[in-house]
């Protein structure tokens, strides 16, 4: 698979993520497998992956302001 930035090619790396899912809540997901490009470190999440991230973050309480996970828990 090639980046869709730059055209090189992507491979598989384990990697932490911040994400922002409410207006004052940020998840920081440990752990996360992704595509990252070579050349300008671009990534993609793929589907089954983001199934599974949306799934963690259904369970967040809605309190959190900062959490750290860990994806494969």
């Amino acid at each position: 698979m090639n980046c869709h930035n730059c055209g090189a090619r992507l491979t598989k790396v384990i990697t932490d993520l911040p994400f922002k899912i409410r207006k004052k809540s940020i998840i920081i997901l440990r752990n996360v497998p992704v595509m990252q490009c070579e050349n300008c470190s671009e990534f993609l999440i793929e589907d089954e992956v983001m199934e599974k991230i949306d799934g963690i973050f259904a369970k967040i309480d809605s309190s959190v302001e900062v959490e750290i996970l860990n994806y494969a828990a």
